[in-house]
């Protein structure tokens, strides 16, 4: 029960750390004068990656490997079969979308990318440099492109994915400290709680990674896109995922790996990685079709995704 305890704490930590972090720093950045455009670029879309990130390094650090890989591996996963099935048991998701042409070019070569590298047994340290220059030439293009929508530029869209940003010098601090100090400690819950939780149950660290732990950290896209569904605005559902997938290997198992080599679980290459594959193509499937997702195509994911759970236990 106090393992159970210490990973609640943990992921409610993270969340709330995570999200004030990235309040307090889009806050700092508008005081500075910078551009909604790169802030909605950067600093919401890192920030809001940032609980998996110290997961995956605190994991990483301290030697617990199917943690580190198991959690984006398990939150790549949830993205699209609870993500965007949930949501679909409300309101029907809306799967046409322009201009994710290049995005789903990136998060496909990411996932083949990042295959290949975990077939080897070791993310290696140039591994974890090539993911994140992949990262890097997708936010080059996203600025790029961004920038000739002036109208886009102005408007600030981060602000849509934001409760509150707070305007005093003191409230922004105060913000920014507690995601720098709640984000590391949170991690640390989250995963001594983990392991705990494992080796009670007998099971190893990948299994906990890839399910309670990846379902923890996914839950931000979760909520949001469920709020979403509820009023009505759902069609941005699928861009979020894509973005989310790609920021979760380029970013979160590229940072990890190049500051610490992850040795990878033979579980996750002989069976999640592939899975990891099928859900890619079918997010693919559903980013370019016409159709939306329905009750019965979430009821299916949803359905597809509580087997998945219950087969790696």
């Amino acid at each position: 029960m106090i393992s159970f305890l210490i990973l609640i704490a943990g992921l409610t930590l993270l969340l709330f750390a995570g999200d004030y972090l990235v309040r307090g720093a889009v806050a700092m950045a508008e005081k500075l004068g910078i551009s909604p455009l790169i802030i909605g670029l950067t600093i919401v879309a890192l920030g809001t990656s940032a609980p998996e990130l110290f997961v995956s390094l605190k994991a990483a650090f301290t030697g617990v490997y199917g943690i580190a890989i198991g959690n984006v591996v398990g939150s790549n996963i949830a993205n699209v079969l609870l993500v965007l099935g949930a949501p679909a048991l409300i309101a029907p998701i809306a799967c046409r979308e322009g201009g994710i042409g290049f995005s789903l070019l990136v998060m496909a070569l990411l996932t083949v990318i990042l295959m290949l590298m975990m077939g080897t047994g070791v993310l290696t340290h140039i591994d974890g440099l090539i993911l994140v220059a992949i990262l890097g030439i997708f936010l080059a293009w996203q600025f790029k492109t961004a920038r000739k929508d002036r109208a886009a530029a102005l408007r600030g869209d981060y602000h849509d994915e934001l409760d509150e940003v707070p305007t005093q010098n003191s409230r922004i601090a105060a913000y920014l400290l507690f995601g720098l100090i709640g984000l590391p400690i949170g991690a640390s819950l989250t995963v001594n709680g983990a392991v705990d939780i494992a080796r009670l149950f007998g099971v190893s660290e990948t299994v906990i990674g890839l399910t309670i732990v990846a379902i923890g950290t996914s839950l931000p896209e979760l909520v949001t896109t469920v709020m979403a569904a509820w009023r009505g605005s759902g069609a941005v559902a699928i861009g979020n995922v894509i973005g989310s997938n790609i920021f979760n290997i380029g970013a979160i198992l590229g940072i990890t790996s190049f500051l610490h080599p992850l040795l990878v679980p033979a579980h996750i290459v002989y069976i999640d990685m592939w899975i990891m594959a099928a859900v890619t193509v079918l997010l693919i499937i559903l980013a370019v079709g016409s159709r939306p997702i329905n009750r019965l195509g979430g009821f299916i994911m949803l359905a597809l995704f509580v087997t998945y759970v219950t087969a790696v236990f």
